[in-house]
């Protein structure tokens, strides 16, 4: 558990993309003061103060987004200013600073741990209250170097933070996800304690930009704070752009404090630095030095190569030494071959993006995490499962972690904040604040390849009157022209500033771009059919002059066609709950393999977070086990996210006949050139398992010659089924050369016998007990699955076989499908999912509650036990390690009744086989029946039948 009472919390730099050796962190203790927003209203008032600054009139992107009225507005250390002419080229501090008394050190009646958010567990204080939070720290500090400047940097303010220094007013700041710095050398004693005064204002305001802070609201101080000390000659920023062929130019900006002349060193090894002597001007100065790397080492997520060295500024004032580093990638979008529509590039070749949707919460220290090492476990929990790609949502990421998706190698798709009042002027000059303030911060960083500068028309409705919701299609009148004129000025604008990579207008839901280098779509189907179709008519509608996905008459141009959200958590009347996603996924991602346009995805989510439970991790960290390899070995999600793939054009299970013949269609789709020109091998089996040991019914090998990028068919597989009632899975491997496997696919087929049981197999449905006194009970899938809460018994009468058909009865054996039964709110009578949760900004939800929760695998255990009775005498105890819910489920999946609701979907058991004795058997070859049953201690029961759970038997006595 992470320790709240550390005395310096991320005492590592924060911006190891732009860091000065001299430098004090500040995070840890400071003295803190609140005030609850109406008192702070009131005191405005009497104080003939006005607490919110003037609404700042929106000039339009196309004319450059205002900048906000701090000493240092935007920290732009890591990227030069490259918004349009008409916006300030330099940071100024504002006219006149607020007249405002500052607290005394006796009235800061509290402490709070600097840098989380007063709202979270972690700042110690962990009260969501919105107002205004003082902050107050005396330290005492010199920079290493005489006469150096003392700036005081921080990460980020949410949402009106002026700051003083000594009592002297030292700059103000507006925008919650900003960096900014302040000049506090004026004020700054070397020799003696300084005091730092910081006045954080959160009022929640409907134009401020927010982003989807409901999870757990940001609130003030919220990244780390640090002094450091410069030479009066500082380079103010550089914009690393390469090419890769090695090219890479530096732009630098440059504050000097007199002319003269200056060295200007890049070294970032042996073939990659350069140095350029400067004639400097008082004041601001642009350098531009361009170099070549030779033998340039790309970076990708496969291989993520850092330039990691140091730019050195030497002048009359001193030396300016800054750590830092560049990748050298190029991010686009091409045609290949005979397309008339493109795929995103990297590198110059196409790039399939496996990706997820990162809310980037921390149960403790909400958007700020408590450590660097799980920042980092973020990056590497992402790529353990094969992703190569994530979409970091509705909010600028922390620096911190973006240094780990660079250095760990994963592409970064970042969303500015949005807001969620009126797209009026007041909300258009704070939102283009900070989109300008992103750009500048994060252009550096060779993770990200693209700016999502909307999502779902959020806050781009006027007078919507409620929050705008993912599937409210009906509201799109409410996203005025004029609005749109807007957004595309926004998507111009980022265009202008960074080229260098994909922009994105807005990431819809509800078909409403406007213009966009990526024509991405979000949705929430559940269902194979249904979700089949979906893709289909999506697809079908991408093409040049399509109105599909747009709005306001505008058409698409080629923009590469990718998905932007996709899952089940929304497919599903009430959310899913906590519930199986292995089997959507596999069928969905088999889905968007089959097609050729599509570029990549962005599945919902990575983590569980407050309301949503579909996450490929649980919000503690803990895995969930898609239960891939009990269906195929060896097989995991990566398999699903492999470049190289073998699709699978078929539903995730059939139903067939024993016996007979069935083909599959398969396609080959390939997103690397690793494998062209060379042979890859399919190897595939078809195996089951009734008895609870797997049998490889027929197999066989097809070589592929492997080239070109795209999608292609293959020739389809014939196999023959079992002769008796089985669940029989296809199993595929695509293996190199070497013998190495390159990717795993499956389907699954239910197998039925012209009878549905086995011969001498007396049998009876699980829900047709003789008693049963478990409190509760109650049946699922169709009455296929039966459950006992708590501790009880379920009995049956069973009927054996006659003399006629089986003259001497020598062995009986028992065998059934069983799991424990892990007992849920919502199988309480009376307890459920309130109707009225602000799923959007994110109420709090228990899973338990929701109707459609039955808890996928996961590193949480309900065990439980069962006796086995037969006519009163035990014969056996089985225990169950669990209540699951994974791929292996496949007849849970299979007979699920409704797409739009779950019923204990994807749950499954263990075969259990218990063996009458003798002397009992003696007794019921003369009775020619018995009673069995089924006894559970308080971790319950389920009892599958023969069209649920993973195995094709009812309850049975097998009788020879």
């Amino acid at each position: 558990m992470t320790d709240t009472k550390l005395e310096l919390p991320r005492p590592e730099h924060p911006r190891p993309d732009w860091e000065r050796g001299d430098w004090l962190n500040l995070n840890g203790p400071w003295d803190f003061r609140f005030e609850a927003a109406a008192a702070s209203e009131r005191s405005a008032q009497a104080a003939g103060t006005n607490e919110a600054q003037p609404d700042a009139k929106s000039a339009g992107p196309d004319q450059g987004p205002p900048t906000s009225s701090s000493a240092a507005a935007s920290d732009s250390s890591s990227a030069s200013d490259t918004a349009p002419a008409s916006a300030p080229a330099s940071d100024t501090a504002p006219a006149s600073a607020p007249a405002r008394r500052l607290p005394e050190a006796a009235e800061f009646e509290a402490r709070i741990t600097v840098p989380f958010s007063w709202a979270s567990p972690l700042s110690g204080w962990g009260r969501d209250e919105k107002g205004i939070g003082w902050y107050r720290r005396t330290v005492r500090w010199t920079p290493a170097a005489p006469g150096s400047l003392v700036f005081l940097r921080f990460g980020a303010v949410d949402y009106e933070c002026d700051v003083w220094v000594n009592g002297v007013h030292a700059g103000s700041h507006r925008g919650g996800y900003g960096s900014f710095e302040l000049d506090v050398t004026g004020s700054w004693r070397t020799e003696a304690d300084n005091e730092i005064v910081v006045r954080a204002e959160d009022l929640d305001g409907a134009w401020q930009a927010r982003g989807k802070q409901g999870y757990g609201e940001i609130r003030g101080i919220w990244q780390p704070v640090w002094l450091e000390g410069r030479a009066q000659t500082f380079v103010r920023s550089a914009k690393f752009e390469t090419a890769i062929d090695g090219t890479v130019e530096a732009v630098l900006r440059i504050e000097a404090d007199q002319a003269g002349e200056a060295l200007l060193q890049l070294d970032f090894g042996p073939d990659a630095a350069a140095s350029e002597k400067l004639q400097l001007a008082p004041g601001a100065n642009e350098a531009r030095v361009r170099f070549t790397v030779r033998e340039p080492r790309l970076w990708s997520p496969d291989a993520p190569h850092l330039y990691e060295g140091e730019l050195t500024l030497t002048s009359l004032a001193g030396e300016d030494r800054i750590s830092t580093y560049f990748g050298i990638r190029e991010i686009g979008a091409e045609a290949f071959g005979e397309r008339s529509y493109k795929w995103i590039t990297l590198n110059g070749k196409p790039v399939y993006l496996n990706g997820t949707l990162d809310q980037s919460y921390h149960k403790t220290g909400y958007f700020t995490y408590p450590t660097d090492e799980e920042m980092r476990e973020e990056i590497y929990l992402m790529k353990r499962l094969g992703l190569n790609f994530v979409r970091i949502h509705i909010k600028p990421e922390e620096p911190r972690k973006l240094y780990w998706a660079d250095k760990l190698g994963i592409l970064v798709m970042e969303d500015m904040p949005c807001f969620w009042g009126n797209p009026d002027e007041r909300a258009r000059a704070a939102y283009e604040s900070e989109a300008r303030e992103t750009i500048e911060r994060d252009w550096n960083h060779p993770s990200i390849f693209s700016w999502v500068m909307f999502n779902e028309t959020w806050g781009l409705k006027t007078d919507a009157g409620a929050v705008s919701t993912t599937g409210d299609a009906g509201q799109r009148q409410l996203y005025l022209p004029e609005t749109q004129a807007w957004v595309r000025r926004c998507y111009r604008w980022a265009k202008e500033m960074d080229p260098t990579r994909l922009v994105e207008d807005n990431s819809p839901c509800n078909g409403d771009h406007v213009e966009t280098d990526l024509n991405t779509w979000h949705f929430y189907v559940n269902g194979y059919g249904k979700l089949r179709e979906h893709v289909e008519h999506v697809v079908a509608g991408t093409h040049p002059g399509s109105e599909l996905n747009y709005i306001g008459g505008n058409k698409q141009a080629d923009a590469p066609l990718m998905n932007s959200e996709c899952g089940n958590v929304w497919g599903i009347e009430g959310g899913a709950g906590d519930s199986d996603l292995a089997w959507h996924y596999r069928y969905m991602l088999n889905e968007f393999r089959r097609h050729d346009k599509l570029c990549g995805f962005v599945f919902t989510e990575f983590r569980d977070v407050t309301n949503e439970f579909n996450g490929y991790y649980r919000l503690d960290g803990s895995a969930k086990d898609f239960g891939y390899d009990g269906v195929l070995p060896g097989m995991s999600l990566r398999d699903l996210h492999a470049a190289d793939f073998i699709v699978v054009d078929e539903p995730p299970c059939r139903t067939v006949e024993a016996g007979s013949e069935a083909e599959v269609k398969l396609l080959r789709s390939s997103y690397s050139d690793a494998h062209h020109g060379r042979t890859l091998t399919l190897q595939w089996e078809l195996a089951h398992d009734r008895d609870g040991a797997r049998t490889i019914r027929e197999s066989g090998e097809v070589e592929l010659g492997w080239d070109g990028y795209g999608v292609a068919e293959l020739q389809p597989l014939r196999v023959t089924m079992p002769h008796e009632d089985a669940v029989a899975v296809l199993g595929l491997r695509l293996v190199d050369e070497k013998g190495e496997v390159v990717s795993r696919n499956f389907t699954t087929f239910d197998v039925r016998g012209s009878s549905g049981s086995r011969p001498l197999a007396a049998s009876v449905p699980v829900a047709d007990t003789a008693e049963r006194s478990f409190e509760p009970a109650w049946t699922a899938i169709g009455g296929q699955k039966l459950n006992g809460g708590r501790a009880g018994s379920f009995a049956y009468d069973i009927v054996l076989p006659d003399a006629e058909r089986l003259p001497l009865l020598s062995e009986v054996e028992i065998r059934f499908e069983a799991g424990s039964k892990r007992l849920l709110a919502h199988h309480v009578e009376g307890q459920s999912q309130a109707a009225n949760v602000d799923f959007m900004h994110g109420d709090r939800a228990d899973a338990e509650n929701n109707a459609n929760t039955h808890f996928m695998t996961g590193e949480d255990k309900h065990a439980s036990q069962v006796d086995v009775l037969v006519d009163g005498e035990r014969i056996a105890a089985f225990v169950l390690p669990d209540d699951p819910a994974d791929a292996r489920g496949i007849l849970s999946w299979h007979y699920q009744e409704s797409d739009r609701r779950l019923s204990e979907a994807g749950s499954y058991g263990w075969l259990c086989r218990a063996q009458v004795p003798a002397r009992l058997v003696a007794k019921l070859d003369r009775k020619r029946g018995l009673r069995l049953e089924l006894r559970a201690g308080e971790g319950g029961l389920s009892l599958y039948g023969r069209d649920a759970g993973r195995y094709p038997v009812a309850i049975e006595a097998i009788c020879r």
